[in-house]
């Protein structure tokens, strides 16, 4: 009964407020409101909607006591997923909608809808799983889009609106300041240079716009941080400058080739500075230098502290990576350092990742229509090598390979190098034990 008579008590003041209104103005003056600018950008976030299936094996077959006394093969069924986000177009004319990755990552329909409720079918133009960005695009006419913003000259404190579809609700907006800038080590992302918000983001806003008070785009907002998976006050969204630069290249080539100087490095702290004989405490200590690299050609030396990338400062080895990562192949970067405490600038122009390549069915019949080649992919912990599938067709595709995937070992021997694959696969002529990284996870495939 308490519990009725207090609801009846909240709905009463609900409705007494709402019957009353309030005032527009204030002593003469008009009270400050986002309604203005939010009227104008609104339209230019969408609620996207996606299906697809998903192929699971019946727990009952997997039962170890049922096979052994029935025989029976393992069976796998498809099971149907949908799920819910938000993207901005940042195109009209084209129709160019930008979203995360994860919001469309095995979706097989996607379905745009407008702030007015039209539908649109939308297709995949391209996405980056390692930033988590993706561009899809609609046939429509008389989109609005979104301007740009500048993420670079975002200060803490600075006040910013989240847009999006938090559970499937509809088009909302929250409001909040920027808590604070660069979060990396997250584990989220591959590549992360998060703006943190207080704005509310929930789920289903993944993707959706953060914006400034001029209703520029400068976030795309992407994760959030709490124990029950609700919002406690701590979102995470891509700056748009990451974004943006991520995009282009989406939207040319339909991915994103990163390259690679051919250095590792770690984050330099007080002991390290004293042990060098360094002033600062801020940079990125080289650890590690491979021959004949980019990095190598440069003049890159193991013990340099770098300090800045193309005149920006840097202070974690994140960011290098970061800055690094979304350059294009053939760039051209200036890296500053110190050597022995004096400065030297260092030129060096961003090559490949993929050194060398091959057709999976010249190492083995297993492999054929796959190939493969070497990559070297830096991190914030290093350098990864092994062998990337190019592409998968034919056996190699029965098999579970898939494009994109990083083989890390074969036959239980590490492999950094077609030669390395090949002794590996000498080693069992009956069968080949693939140790996989798989986007971010890893996992065994044996091919017989």
């Amino acid at each position: 009964m308490r519990n009725i008579i207090l609801l009846t008590f909240t709905l009463l003041l609900s409705s007494t407020s709402v019957f009353a209104g309030l005032p527009s103005h204030v002593d003469g003056q008009a009270l400050p409101t986002l309604a203005p600018m939010l009227e104008r950008i609104t339209p230019s976030v969408v609620n996207i909607s996606t299906t697809g299936k998903v192929v699971v094996r019946d727990p009952f077959f997997d039962d170890p006591f049922f096979r052994r006394f029935f025989d029976a093969p393992q069976q796998q069924r498809e099971r149907r997923t949908t799920g819910l986000g938000s993207g901005v177009i940042i195109d009209a004319q084209s129709g160019y909608v930008i979203t995360n990755s994860h919001v469309i990552d095995k979706a097989q329909d996607i379905v745009v809808t407008l702030e007015d409720g039209q539908r649109f079918d939308a297709k995949v133009i391209g996405k980056d799983p390692g930033a988590d960005i993706a561009v899809i695009q609609i046939d429509a006419e008389n989109l609005t889009e979104i301007s740009l913003g500048d993420s670079d000259v975002l200060r803490q404190g600075d006040f910013v609106v989240a847009i999006g579809n938090p559970f499937g609700l509809g088009q909302t907006v929250t409001s909040g300041i920027v808590s604070a800038l660069g979060r990396s080590g997250l584990g989220i992302e591959s590549y992360e240079d998060f703006i943190q918000t207080d704005a509310s983001i929930n789920p289903g806003n993944s993707g959706g716009a953060l914006v400034n008070l001029r209703g520029e785009l400068i976030g795309i907002n992407t994760a959030i941080y709490g124990p029950s998976g609700g919002n406690v006050g701590i979102g995470f969204a891509i700056p748009m400058n990451m974004a943006k630069k991520i995009t282009e290249q989406l939207i040319e080539h339909g991915e994103v080739k990163r390259g690679r100087l051919g250095f590792s490095a770690q984050d330099l702290t007080p002991e390290l500075a004293q042990a060098f004989g360094i002033v600062r405490n801020k940079g990125v200590v080289v650890a590690r230098v491979e021959p004949d690299s980019p990095a190598d050609n440069a003049g890159m030396k193991v013990g340099d502290v770098i300090v800045g990338v193309n005149d920006k400062e840097v202070v974690s080895s994140a960011q290098v990576r970061n800055e690094i990562g979304l350059l294009r192949i053939g760039n051209r970067v200036k890296i500053e350092v110190l050597r022995n405490g004096k400065p030297r600038t260092l030129t060096a122009t961003v090559e490949d990742q993929i050194t060398n390549s091959i057709q999976g069915i010249k190492l083995s019949k297993r492999l054929a229509g796959a190939e493969l080649g070497e990559v070297r992919e830096e991190t914030s912990r290093g350098s990864i090598s092994g062998i990337e599938v190019l592409s998968a067709s034919g056996k190699a595709a029965s098999a579970g390979l898939r494009k994109g995937d990083i083989i890390l070992s074969v036959n239980k021997q590490r492999v950094k190098s077609i030669g390395d694959m090949q002794t590996a696969i000498k080693r069992n002529a009956k069968a080949m034990l693939l140790n996989i990284q798989r986007d971010s996870r890893g996992l065994f495939l044996l091919i017989q």
